[in-house]
């Protein structure tokens, strides 16, 4: 099994300061468990008493820069300490009892 560590920079999206060209946004939506959801604030949390503001947004990337940057055997073990979730929109009235 060959080792990939991450994906050429090339491959990478440029840097928010590199105002040559704007990068093509995607817009996207995911289902997370309540528990996942508020590591997010806690992390949102985190980082403001490190005084650094951040969005939610910012976070998940950094995650995905981080995911990237890790050798195959520890992605393939973050990936494996994450639940699978079942797919789709949750029942109107699983929805409602979460509110």
């Amino acid at each position: 099994m060959a080792s990939r560590k991450s994906v050429p920079a090339k491959d990478v999206a440029p840097a928010a300061d590199s105002p040559a060209r704007k990068t093509k946004l995607v817009r996207d939506s995911f289902s997370i468990p309540k528990s996942e959801y508020a590591l997010l604030d806690a992390m949102k949390q985190r980082a403001l008493e490190n005084q650094h503001s951040v969005k939610k947004t910012e976070l998940l990337r950094a995650g995905i820069l981080a995911l990237n940057a890790m050798s195959d055997r520890a992605f393939i073990k973050a990936l494996k300490a994450v639940t699978t979730l079942k797919t789709g929109r949750p029942r109107q009235d699983a929805a409602a009892d979460a509110s």
